[in-house]
């Protein structure tokens, strides 16, 4: 396969991940939708990697998987919170904590 199929594919990704959170209600479709587009950036890097014969694209990969790990647990820790005082993963439930709050 050549370079051009997996920078498809990358595309692919990362606008379905785009599209996802920018259209998406769902606080937890969103964040799926965030890890789609780092996947696609990390095919992107990988692609380009082999093709140039380095490893700093695969390097890179290595990092935005550790980004990814660590923003699952934060995010996720964060949605169950906000589903257990508000009952909902609304994106709506922000504005609310927001007017609790006073800002």
């Amino acid at each position: 396969m050549s370079i051009t199929h997996y920078l498809t594919l990358a595309i692919a990704l990362f606008s379905i991940g785009l599209i996802g959170v920018v259209l998406r209600r769902n606080l937890l479709v969103a964040f799926m939708s965030i890890e789609l587009m780092l996947n696609g950036a990390n095919l992107s890097f990988i692609a380009f990697s082999r093709y140039l014969g380095d490893m700093q694209g695969q390097m890179a990969a290595f990092f935005i998987v550790i980004l990814a790990a660590a923003e699952a647990a934060v995010g996720l820790a964060i949605i169950v919170l906000l589903f257990r005082r508000q009952g909902s993963v609304q994106s709506s439930v922000f504005q609310n904590l927001k007017d609790k709050v006073g800002v």
